[in-house]
């Protein structure tokens, strides 16, 4: 089993990123693992498909992107990913396509429900989401489960997932903001439940991408 667990660099007025710093501090109280390769990438659309072309050419039987939501009070397990590139925060507009001729959308093929239930029984905040935004976090899942369907082996396609977290506690403290947060221990071992429920599975069966 080899996993890529990806996460974002710092944007606009934040000077962290919850998913860099929980990525890094996963790595710090777990350690390296001879079977997690991780990234940060940068929030530039062309230089992060770039970069992820790049590593999923290497080969991955899993891929689990990490990604900030400011003013979620929960984590968010991402279900799809949709052929629209924009940014939310310009409302009233309308949106090119990622790919002029990809198809509408990708439905991850993790159990989010079982991720969902192993939180809840951990005591984190979660729930499962239907919209992972029109920008880079829903890029990154999107193009990731493109390039599967363009990069096919053997009949078998890698597990492509998407998590949202929340800012942590120091962010929100940083920033002034009357914003959500979540202590960045806790998210930590979220992402510790889900990196362990991936890498227990030995082998993935065969499955169909949905468009």
């Amino acid at each position: 089993m080899r996993l890529l667990l990806t996460s974002f660099e710092p944007y606009d007025d934040w000077e962290q990123n919850s998913s860099w710093e929980v990525m890094a501090e996963y790595l710090r109280v777990y350690g390296a693992n001879a079977s997690l390769v991780t990234r940060r990438y940068p929030v530039d659309l062309v230089e992060l498909k770039k970069r992820l072309d790049r590593d999923l050419a290497t080969g991955f039987d899993a891929v689990l992107h990490l990604g900030q939501r400011p003013g979620a009070s929960q984590i968010s397990l991402e279900a799809v990913a949709i052929n629209v590139a924009g940014i939310t925060s310009a409302p009233g507009e309308e949106y090119g396509p990622l790919l002029a001729n990809g198809p509408v959308g990708y439905r991850t093929q993790f159990p989010l429900g079982s991720w969902l239930t192993l939180l809840h029984q951990s005591a984190i905040p979660s729930h499962i989401s239907y919209h992972a935004g029109t920008y880079l976090c829903n890029a990154i899942m999107y193009l990731s489960h493109h390039w599967y369907t363009q990069n096919r082996r053997h009949g078998e396609e890698p597990l492509v997932g998407f998590v949202h977290l929340p800012l942590t506690s120091q962010q929100v403290l940083a920033s002034g903001k009357a914003l959500a947060s979540m202590p960045s221990s806790q998210m930590v071992q979220a992402v510790a439940l889900i990196v362990g429920e991936i890498l227990s599975v030995s082998k993935f069966p065969t499955r169909t991408m949905t468009t």
